[in-house]
């Protein structure tokens, strides 16, 4: 991918600081958004973003919804979206599936993992 512009969308400061550190070190350009709605409105406003990693639980517009409102909105061009969250209920994980979600990381993460994630859905090697 030659636009390597990750959106963080997730409602823990903390959570955001660590995948941004993962993946600015990695070479990754970064921008956050602190619930799904944030996240719509960036992904409305801002070309060029590459993927999304998502949180489930938020405030104001949950992972999930945020999932089903990009999905159907014109204004959004199709990007992957992981879900990354503490939650790996068996049906939250289908519904995000069925919502268009390409992968699913529970928290805490390691590090390694998740930049590998990243790296397959970009379609990068290693």
């Amino acid at each position: 991918m030659n636009n390597k512009t990750v959106l963080i969308v997730d409602d823990s400061l903390t959570v955001r600081q660590q995948v941004s550190l993962t993946l600015t070190s990695a070479g990754y350009q970064i921008v956050e958004a602190r619930d799904g709605r944030e996240g719509v409105d960036v992904l409305r406003a801002r070309a060029g973003i590459a993927m999304v990693l998502c949180d489930v639980n938020m405030p104001c517009m949950s992972g999930l919804e945020f999932l089903e409102t990009v999905k159907g909105d014109a204004a959004v061009p199709p990007v992957p979206v992981v879900m990354l969250t503490t939650d790996g209920s068996p049906d939250l994980i289908a519904r995000a599936k069925r919502a268009g979600a390409k992968g699913w990381i529970v928290k805490p993460f390691r590090t390694d993992l998740l930049l590998a994630a990243v790296r397959r859905i970009a379609g990068e090697p290693g």
